[in-house]
């Protein structure tokens, strides 16, 4: 029982940060992708300590709290996607695990994280284009924002492998005593 209550626990404290992060996020725009992507990194953490079904609770459990909370739900969704993009590697990424036979696994790992995020990117620019740009874009600026999506993809997945493997790795040991 304690180690459930431990994990409850510290969830909820990482839940409370996540919210302020994404909350801040409106509060301080100068800063609000690296506040998203922070307050995405929690949810890598939760299911890095606790589990897939554990972090999927948490991200659900963060959505549903930013909506409520944050006061600019557009930072909320940007949320949700930062957050699922975590979730999905992180799921793919087990699966992986899973099969040593398979080689290559960190290619194989790469292609799977693009199109995770192209799977989400792509058709989320060329829908809601008037939204995002408040007007159409031309098919070259079109795809000028496409391939500055993959380089943000990629800075924003290695800022996760090195807050995962760096500083987590060394605050988890003072935190979870």
């Amino acid at each position: 029982m304690h180690v459930k209550a431990k994990s409850m626990a510290f969830g909820g404290l990482l839940l409370a940060l996540s919210v302020v992060c994404m909350a801040l996020g409106s509060v301080i725009e100068t800063n609000t992708l690296f506040l998203l992507a922070a307050a995405s990194y929690f949810v890598g953490i939760v299911i890095r300590e606790y589990g897939i079904k554990m972090g999927a609770a948490f991200y659900l459990a963060d959505v549903l709290l930013g909506f409520l909370v944050a006061p600019n739900k557009f930072y909320v969704i940007s949320f949700a996607a930062m957050g699922f993009y975590i979730l999905a590697v992180e799921f793919a990424w087990g699966v992986l695990e899973k099969r040593p036979q398979i080689g290559k696994r960190h290619i194989l790992f790469w292609i799977i994280k693009y199109i995770i995020f192209n799977i989400m990117y792509i058709p989320l620019v060329l829908i809601f284009q008037e939204i995002l740009f408040s007007r159409k874009l031309p098919e070259m600026m079109l795809l000028i924002v496409v391939a500055a999506g993959q380089l943000g993809i990629w800075i924003y997945d290695r800022a996760y492998e090195y807050a995962q493997g760096h500083i987590w790795n060394k605050m988890r040991g003072r935190l979870l005593r």
